[in-house]
């Protein structure tokens, strides 16, 4: 590598891509700099940037940058791309990465050359309650959850052609003053649901770690799922356990896909 480029390990956790880098190689402007590693046109292309540091006692601070230059407080599939990186670079099987949400527990359960599995500890999680959103010349009730990050979910029959626009402008709704995560979701049973996902800052995206635990946690107020759930999103498949609390654990897979360096 020389002083113009930046080395980069790219991951992914059920389709939702990520580029993790050294915190070093920042600057002073990581917001320009994350938009222009992102672009999938002229970067390298991501839904976002894990920009890292690793701490003593298998710890590592990461902090997160959305594809459109915003930063997120946490990304949970982000979270177990930022722990695969860590146990690849360092071994062990536990690792504590702490967020702008809070430090999440990861334990490995599994691996297979570059692909792992990971139990993470999210924390708390809120549901903050029912809102009724207006937009354009119609109006959407869900439910206002935060799990570190705010989302919006909105359970559904099935998905339109065209709730990628609504979930957009529900997103960009003066109700969120600072934007939120927009989920629609289809009850498969009592231990299976399906949803979509309109992530702040990089739109629709094939999964989300805490969209899973977003869609869950709203099946199960409900009364429409009982813990665990397994929460099927276009990437694939994450687990979801929660007890109604403060024990929100997220079971799911996270890649190692390439490394490589940008040329600034």
């Amino acid at each position: 590598m020389t002083s113009q480029s930046i080395p980069f390990v790219k991951a992914e956790a059920c389709g939702n891509d990520f580029l993790i880098i050294e915190s070093s190689y920042m600057g002073s402007e990581p917001a320009a700099l994350s938009r222009r590693l992102c672009d999938r046109h002229v970067g390298v292309g991501a839904d976002g940037v894990e920009w890292v540091t690793l701490e003593p006692a298998a710890g590592v601070r990461a902090r997160l940058f959305n594809a459109d230059g915003s930063e997120a407080e946490i990304s949970g599939n982000g979270t177990r791309c930022v722990a695969a990186w860590a146990v690849d670079t360092r071994g062990g099987s536990e690792v504590r990465v702490l967020t702008g949400a809070g430090e999440k527990e990861c334990t490995l359960l599994g691996r297979s050359d570059n692909e792992f599995e990971f139990m993470v500890e999210m924390g708390h999680a809120e549901v903050l309650g029912n809102k009724t959103i207006a937009i354009r010349n119609e109006t959407v009730n869900g439910l206002a959850i935060s799990t570190g990050n705010p989302h919006f979910v909105e359970f559904v029959d099935d998905f339109p052609a065209t709730w990628q626009a609504r979930a957009s402008a529900v997103a960009a709704s003066p109700e969120f003053p600072h934007g939120t995560n927009v989920e629609l979701v289809r009850v498969l049973g009592r231990n299976q649901i399906e949803f979509r996902i309109f992530e702040r800052g990089a739109g629709e995206t094939k999964s989300s770690g805490t969209g899973s635990c977003a869609s869950v946690i709203a099946a199960i107020h409900a009364g429409m799922a009982t813990s665990p759930v397994e929460a099927y999103a276009p990437g694939g498949k994450q687990v979801v356990h929660w007890d109604g609390g403060d024990a929100l654990v997220l079971e799911g897979p996270a890649r190692l896909i390439c490394r490589g360096e940008f040329l600034l």
